[in-house]
C-alpha cells in the first residue's frame, strides 16, 4: 500500500511557488522577446491571391444548391477551365514550398529566431530546475491516478512506494510549462497564447505546405461536386404567395 507524505511547507515556499511563478515569467517574457524579434514581412499577393480563390471556390462548393443550375456551371467552368481556370495550376508552376523557404533569407532567419525564442528559454529554464530543484516532492494531486501516470508525475525521483499522484519538482516543471496556455490567454490575449506544443505543430505543418497543392484539391473537389438545386420553382411559388397576400 503507497505511503502518504507530510510535504514541508518549506518545499511550497521555496520550490513549488517560485517554480511556478518563474514559469509564467519566462513565458511572458519569452512572448515579448518573440514579437520584438519579429520582423514585419509584406504579404505576397500571390499567395494571398491563391487563399481567396481557395476560399471562394469552398464556398461555392458548399452553397452549390442554392443557385441555380445554369449560374453553378458557370461559376464551375470559370473556377475549374483546363485553359485559364482560377483553381488550374500548369504542370512545372507548382514550386518546392522547402526550396521557396530556404531561397528567401527573411523567412529562414524568422524560423530561426522562433526556434532561438523557443529552445533556448527552455533549455537554461529546465538546466536550472535540474540543478536547484531536484529530487524534491513538490506537490500532490487531489485525486487518485493510476500507476501509469507515476512516470509523467514523479520523474527525478525513485519512490515505488509514494502513492502516484504526488509530483516531483522536475515533474511540475514539466506540467507548467505544457498547461499554462489558460493563464497565458488572461494575460496575453486569446490570440498570443500560444504553447509550445501548437507551436512545433504550427512550425511543423508549416515547413511543407504547398499553396498550388491546396488549388489542385480544390479543384478536384469542385469537379465531382453534384449540382442539386434545393430550390427548385422557388420563383413561381413566391410569386403566388405575394400575390395571395396582396389580394
Amino acid at each position: 500500500m503507497a505511503e502518504d507524505l507530510v510535504l514541508d511547507t518549506a518545499i511550497r515556499d521555496w520550490v513549488l511557488i517560485p517554480l511556478s511563478v518563474v514559469m509564467v515569467l519566462i513565458g511572458v517574457l519569452r512572448h515579448i522577446v518573440s514579437k520584438l524579434m519579429r520582423s514585419t514581412q509584406t504579404p505576397d499577393a500571390k499567395i494571398v491571391r491563391e487563399g481567396q480563390v481557395m476560399l471562394r471556390a469552398r464556398n461555392l462548393r458548399m452553397a452549390a444548391n442554392f443557385i441555380p443550375s445554369k449560374a453553378f456551371r458557370a461559376r464551375k467552368l470559370y473556377f475549374c477551365n483546363e485553359e485559364n481556370g482560377l483553381l488550374f495550376v500548369p504542370k512545372g508552376q507548382a514550386q518546392n514550398p522547402q526550396a521557396q523557404m530556404f531561397s528567401d533569407p527573411n523567412m529562414a532567419m524568422d524560423m530561426m529566431k522562433k526556434n532561438l525564442s523557443m529552445i533556448i528559454p527552455q533549455t537554461l529554464t529546465f538546466a536550472w530546475v535540474n540543478f536547484f530543484f531536484s529530487g524534491f516532492v513538490a506537490a500532490k494531486i487531489p485525486f487518485p491516478l493510476t500507476q501509469r501516470f507515476r512516470s509523467m508525475l514523479q520523474n527525478g525521483i525513485d519512490l515505488s512506494t509514494v502513492d502516484v499522484s504526488y509530483v516531483s519538482s522536475r515533474s511540475w516543471y514539466f506540467l507548467n510549462l505544457f498547461g499554462l496556455r489558460g493563464l497565458f490567454s488572461l494575460i496575453l490575449g486569446e490570440e498570443n497564447a500560444v504553447d509550445d506544443t501548437q507551436r512545433m505543430m504550427q512550425m511543423g505543418g508549416g515547413f511543407g505546405f504547398d499553396p498550388s497543392k491546396g488549388l489542385s484539391v480544390e479543384k478536384d473537389n469542385l469537379d465531382i461536386t453534384q449540382h442539386d438545386w434545393a430550390l427548385p420553382n422557388f420563383e413561381h411559388r413566391a410569386e403566388s404567395v405575394l400575390k395571395k397576400v396582396i389580394s
